[in-house]
């Protein structure tokens, strides 16, 4: 998320990390280089949660391991969870498909249309009303 913090900018989005590890780890991973198993430079917030009450509170906390599960939160500037993403501890998450996301989140809260499955700016969106939605449903498959 670092590498595109722009595009997260651009979208009037902030990105804040929280992680298990003490600010210690998160020092010593931001000052080394990606090659050699660090994360480098960081161009957002990395916060500590070593008491492990974020992690709890957004229930990604396996506690019988005191580490969290990889979440990614959209949460709304009123603070309103919009989007969870939950993965296992191998699986990394998508950044694209965060930024894809946040479009479709702005997109609905600006149109009150609704964005499909795979949906990006651009697409055909569905109207919320049943004859309506008729629209997209009928060119279904021609996009």
């Amino acid at each position: 998320m670092s590498d595109r913090i722009k595009e997260f900018e651009e979208l009037n989005t902030k990105v804040l990390g929280v992680s298990t590890d003490s600010v210690f780890a998160h020092h010593a991973w931001s000052h080394m280089e990606r090659a050699k198993g660090g994360i480098g430079p960081i161009e957002f917030p990395l916060l500590e949660d070593n008491a492990l009450r974020v992690s709890s509170a957004y229930g990604v906390l396996l506690k019988d391991q005191g580490v969290a599960l990889r979440g990614n939160f959209i949460i709304s500037p009123t603070g309103i969870i919009r989007q969870i993403t939950l993965n296992d501890l191998p699986i990394g998450r998508s950044v694209d498909e965060t930024l894809r996301l946040i479009k479709a989140i702005q997109f609905t809260d600006i149109n009150g249309e609704v964005c499909p499955a795979n949906w990006t700016p651009g697409k055909s969106t569905i109207k919320p009303n049943p004859k309506q939605s008729l629209e997209f449903f009928s060119k279904c498959g021609n996009e």
